[in-house]
């Protein structure tokens, strides 16, 4: 009993810290709604707005020195799978195919590897 007496006064000072920052939280949340407003658009134009050009900068960057040669093609038996043609084109392009990118079952476009 002594030591459930003894953890009491210990943690009394901590919930009524507690207590208090919770009331705070509380206020600011149920403030002024012009503030919160103001608050996230300081926040778009000084976080969000750098954030999407340091992006753009590093893609850039990296294309610069990227190397425009297509990788070796390798005739993966599970590359050759074709169960049905695709409903459009030829029947053996793919949706959003890219013939720098991606190969056909037979290897890339143009013969080039």
């Amino acid at each position: 009993m002594a030591a459930a007496a003894a953890a009491g006064r210990v943690l009394q000072p901590l919930l009524r810290t507690f207590s208090a920052q919770s009331r705070q939280l509380s206020a600011a949340a149920h403030g002024e709604p012009h503030q919160a407003a103001r608050t996230w658009k300081i926040l778009s134009f000084v976080v969000a707005l750098p954030a999407v050009g340091v992006c753009m900068l590093n893609t850039y960057l990296k294309m610069q020195h990227h190397s425009h040669e297509q990788p070796e093609f390798i005739a993966y038996p599970h590359l050759q799978i074709r169960s049905k043609p695709f409903p459009w084109g030829d029947g053996n392009h793919s949706l959003f195919h890219n013939s720098h990118v991606n190969p056909l079952p037979t290897g890339y476009e143009g013969g080039e590897h």
